[in-house]
């Protein structure tokens, strides 16, 4: 199989109403915001969800969340070490060449292709201890809301009781729930060819990322997130007609204006047409 032959960029218009897209678990879990009010949904935050949508559709996952864990492993080290399926996991252990391992486990993982990975071994792994760096060809910005949001801070009360009999309740029994009223959030991406040559990673693997992006937030519901309260409303996908692209990514995202309703304005770029695709 042909790794990808040309380059893509790519953009996510997100509507988030009555959720918390993103917690901050250093500041009591309230939704990320920048020094502006800014509403924040880190490249993280939205990369594992990229990695859940994919584990769904049945790519094998190297960083998997510990609610999807489908192989038991205990951590990262063990699942690389466990590698089978025809691959050998002496290749991730003292004697592989980086390359060998490398090309394991981006024929192995759809994340690490994608994504890249770092693997740190320790004394008794590969090159003594030396860690063996991916780097993938997906590149994904966090995503930050068009305007300032407005945050509710709700108290809530916990079901559980303190010490004796239960039927009272505990000093911790307290807690506070946040929530984005509303806001619309843009996101921006890029797959870079010259990387996927080094990964494998192919035009197939770029399509079932164009095809999950507009389902990013199924099966995705919490307490913080509930069903219908974050959607994808339009993927906007530019596909070069080259490995270098006609333009640079800068240029490209620029070439985009999102307004504060969701809608959307698009310069004419020469030589590159735009793929709109709504939302699920």
């Amino acid at each position: 199989m042909t790794t990808l032959q040309n380059k893509i960029d790519f953009a996510l218009v997100l509507r988030v109403h009555n959720a918390n897209p993103n917690g901050d678990p250093l500041n009591g879990n309230r939704p990320r915001t920048d020094y502006s009010g800014l509403g924040e949904i880190t490249d993280v935050c939205i990369k594992r969800k990229i990695r859940d949508r994919l584990q769904e559709a049945g790519q094998n996952i190297f960083v998997q969340s510990d609610d999807r864990k489908i192989d038991g492993e205990t951590s990262l080290r063990n699942r690389a070490e466990s590698a089978t399926n025809g691959i050998g996991k002496d290749r991730f252990k003292k004697g592989a060449s980086k390359d060998e391992t490398t090309k394991v486990a981006c024929a192995k993982w759809f994340d690490v292709r994608a994504f890249g990975q770092v693997f740190a071994f320790g004394k008794d792994g590969d090159a003594s201890g030396v860690s063996i760096p991916v780097r993938g060809p997906v590149t994904i910005q966090s995503a930050f809301s068009k305007e300032p949001v407005s945050i509710t801070s709700t108290q809530i009360t916990k079901s559980v009781s303190g010490e004796g009999d239960g039927s009272k309740r505990g000093s911790d029994t307290m807690g506070m729930k946040h929530r984005v009223d509303h806001g619309i959030y843009e996101c921006y991406g890029s797959i870079n060819p010259q990387l996927a040559e080094r990964t494998g990673f192919s035009d197939d693997d770029a399509e079932i990322i164009k095809a999950l992006l507009p389902k990013l937030f199924e099966n995705d519901a919490s307490s913080a997130r509930p069903d219908g309260s974050m959607e994808v409303l339009k993927v906007i996908w530019w596909k070069h007609n080259c490995k270098p692209g006609q333009h640079s990514s800068a240029k490209v995202h620029r070439s985009l204006t999102i307004n504060a309703d969701g809608s959307i304005e698009i310069q004419n770029l020469a030589g590159l047409t735009p793929e709109i695709i709504e939302g699920f």
